[in-house]
């Protein structure tokens, strides 16, 4: 006698990779926007606008990119951290 484990039905992984696919693109949309719409398309805009003595598409084009990079990796973090409850995945 064998004892294999239960088959396990797909239906649930499908969902869980299709929300994690979704979280990463909305997540690399919102990277893509700030690095580059921000400090090459925008910035003759942005650079109306000061933080201290410079511009802010000099700030969004060396700094903010970094900062909403972190951001975004905490966000990455709890949501899938969520997700992993809601889908019962462990690791």
């Amino acid at each position: 006698m064998s004892s294999s484990p239960p088959p396990t039905r797909q239906e649930p992984k499908v969902a869980y990779w299709r929300q994690n696919l979704m979280v990463i693109g909305a997540l690399l949309a919102i990277w893509a926007f700030v690095a580059f719409g921000c400090s090459i398309f925008f910035i003759e805009w942005l650079n109306q606008f000061q933080i201290g003595n410079l511009p802010l598409g000099f700030w969004f084009a060396q700094q903010g990119s970094m900062y909403v990079f972190l951001v975004l990796i905490l966000v990455y973090a709890l949501v899938m951290d969520y997700l992993d409850r809601k889908h019962d995945v462990k690791e």
